[in-house]
């Protein structure tokens, strides 16, 4: 399997604000990676070192390329979707698929259209004329038009609603299966992205707190829920968190489950629960 990013010790600071930290990743061809952080965790500074977007400390490959000084050739390769859409309000939607077509050599306007067939977007309307939610939906559908072989996603679908969410996730899954796309995906809402992904990146405070494929998750961590009576002993055994539920309390541990066996009900953590956990732990 190729690897298209490698970053090694990579570091940012703006003036006395550590940003990035001494970051080490891989990620490689195929892969759907999930780039988990709270606002401030330093996501949407990596995210531009590896667009070409900022300088950085440390040694940075994308497509075996540094990103900063081959930024034109990466684009070809490359597609971002950011976290708000940007198109010119005077353009019809008809116009942007020709001028997109003229200027992307990987840009299919077949299957932009066949992607906007799925929404209620007419292709000679003016982008002033669209709600705020479907100059989302125009924009995810002319940036995944594109034959890209990394596809970079910062909060794609933010502001639309739960029935296209869903429906871009499922379309993004068929897409990947098709062409063993390697995407990178920061969003808020993990719940909806947790089957997708193949690999996790939990950033929190400039640094890397987990860095694990996701099938390897459920062998790495578990959670413990307790009565009142098993508490202590599920407290000694050093959990990363605990929470209070309505029957009593639930750990979540970097431990086999195996080992938990006779305190209490034993399963695996949610990736939003996971991330609290380290998290929390970090700090």
């Amino acid at each position: 399997m190729d690897t298209l990013i490698k970053g090694q010790g990579l570091t940012k600071r703006f003036g006395r604000k550590q940003v990035l930290d001494g970051i080490d990743l891989e990620i490689k061809r195929g892969q759907i990676v999930g780039l988990v952080g709270v606002n401030g965790a330093g996501k949407s500074t990596l995210l531009g070192a590896i667009l070409g977007l900022l300088p950085v400390d440390g040694d940075l490959q994308v497509l075996g390329q540094d990103p900063l000084h081959h930024r034109a050739k990466l684009l070809e390769r490359v597609t971002y979707i950011s976290d708000v859409a940007s198109l010119p309000r005077w353009a019809k939607v008809s116009q942007l698929l020709k001028y997109m077509a003229a200027t992307h050599p990987r840009f299919s306007a077949e299957r932009c259209r066949a992607i906007l067939a799925g929404t209620d977007i007419p292709l000679d309307a003016k982008v002033k004329q669209l709600s705020k939610g479907m100059v989302t939906q125009l924009h995810l559908a002319l940036i995944t038009a594109i034959d890209a072989e990394l596809l970079v996603l910062d909060e794609p679908t933010l502001g639309l609603d739960v029935v296209y969410r869903k429906g871009f996730y499922q379309r993004l899954l068929e897409d990947y299966f098709d062409h063993q796309k390697t995407i990178l995906i920061t969003t808020h809402e993990v719940e909806e992205v947790e089957h997708l992904l193949t690999h996790v990146l939990f950033l929190h405070g400039g640094k890397l707190v987990l860095d694990s494929p996701v099938e390897e998750l459920a062998q790495r961590f578990c959670e413990l829920e307790v009565g009142k009576a098993e508490l202590e002993a599920a407290r000694a055994l050093g959990p990363l968190a605990e929470r209070s539920t309505l029957g009593g309390h639930l750990l979540t541990f970097e431990r086999p489950a195996d080992e938990l066996a006779g305190l209490g009900r034993v399963g695996s953590p949610s990736l939003a629960d996971l991330f609290v956990a380290k998290a929390g732990r970090a700090a």
